[in-house]
């Protein structure tokens, strides 16, 4: 007798919103892709919690803004007390923009917190953007589908924003030094709990780090600008979302601004930031490959390619050419990435010079910079596998 292939159980989702009409509404987008069956629904923050351990999902769908107990808050008890994935819903583009920009800096605290995903809420039942609504919240529950929950980080005590600003006033180099072009780069590639990662990695390097870092993380626009400000509160280096047209410089840090591709040109004045809105690359745009490919043509053997958790394998084949180039590839280890697509397609398809804990990168950046430079004083890599 031919045994019988069993299907997979489908992943059970709770839907939190404090509007009826949204939960409906979101509910039905997620029953209609065929791969989640919604378990239920909670109408606030108080409900949300006594929902999560009555049902058990598999997955949550959180409402940013609530009266009472927000998003924030339902997120902060669930990752500490029944940790699963969590997927934020944030406003809608018909807001007002300093509403719009409470719920962008909401948002990266959100996945700061422990957030796989986030998705805007369609602004209406029959308006242009349920489609696109439909397709990101597919896209979010399936990333959320192979999170490994025992690797999220919750950064409910980042470090102070004042002591940050302290160290950096601290550091002594002159304002030439600081204006410098750049004549090394750190290219970084990050999706799928990115930004906590980011966080943790970005804040942790040198004022003086003698470099430039750029760094794509798949977020759609409007959210990057938070994030860079975000990063740049907490960092020793200056953080910025990049502009179109200026010249790379040393010690600063450029994230590609959501839906616009990054790329370096060799021109006159230095190496130059380009951004474009050319097609998608695997799905994404900002995407790492234009980034990491453009910096191995402009910086050579000059480039440290750096690849963080993330779904898919965004950043193999800029890392495939970085290496060729001469330059190095730090990977974050598979094992202790919250999504082990990215870093696990980057070691198959390109391999890299050493395969890191997250908290091992900051030193090990420094030291690939610093090597470029001439510098004797840093560790030895540990060669990957």
């Amino acid at each position: 007798m031919i045994a019988r292939s069993e299907t997979p159980p489908r992943r059970r989702v709770l839907v939190v919103d404090d509007s009826a009409f949204m939960r409906r509404l979101v509910s039905e987008l997620v029953t209609a892709t065929g791969e989640f069956d919604v378990v239920g629904t909670a109408r606030d923050g108080d409900d949300a919690i006594r929902q999560v351990h009555l049902l058990d999902p598999d997955i949550v769908t959180l409402d940013i803004a609530m009266p009472g107990l927000d998003g924030l808050d339902v997120l902060g008890y669930i990752m500490s007390e029944a940790p699963r994935p969590v997927i934020m819903l944030s406003a809608d583009d018909t807001v007002d923009a300093r509403t719009e920009h409470a719920m962008s800096r909401a948002t990266v605290r959100a996945l700061e917190l422990g957030a796989v995903g986030f998705v805007r809420k369609p602004s209406g039942p029959i308006s242009l953007d349920v489609a696109d609504v439909a397709d990101e919240l597919l896209s979010a529950l399936r990333a959320a589908e192979v999170v490994d929950i025992t690797q999220v980080r919750v950064l409910a005590r980042p470090v102070p924003e004042q002591r940050r600003a302290t160290d950096r006033a601290s550091v002594a180099f002159s304002s030439q030094q600081h204006s410098s072009v750049a004549s090394s780069v750190v290219v970084v590639a990050a999706s799928t709990g990115g930004p906590a990662a980011l966080t943790q990695v970005i804040p942790r390097l040198p004022a003086a780090l003698g470099a430039a870092v750029l760094v794509v993380q798949h977020l759609p626009e409007g959210f990057t600008a938070r994030l860079a400000e975000r990063l740049d509160a907490l960092s020793a280096v200056r953080v910025r979302e990049a502009r179109d047209g200026e010249v790379v410089r040393v010690d600063t840090v450029y994230l590609a601004p959501g839906g616009r591709h990054l790329r370096i040109e060799p021109e006159a004045a230095g190496p130059t930031v380009r951004l474009d809105q050319r097609a998608p690359v695997w799905g994404v745009r900002p995407a790492a490959d234009p980034l990491f490919t453009s910096a191995a043509a402009a910086f050579a053997e000059r480039v440290v390619g750096v690849v963080l958790t993330g779904m898919g394998r965004d950043g193999a084949e800029g890392a495939r050419c970085v290496r060729a180039a001469g330059g190095r590839v730090l990977v974050q280890d598979p094992e202790s990435a919250v999504v082990s697509g990215m870093p696990t397609a980057t070691v198959r398809h390109a391999g890299a010079d050493a395969i890191l804990s997250l908290d091992a990168l900051p030193s090990a950046i420094t030291a690939a910079v610093r090597a470029h430079r001439g510098a004797t004083d840093f560790p030895a890599f540990e060669a990957a596998s």
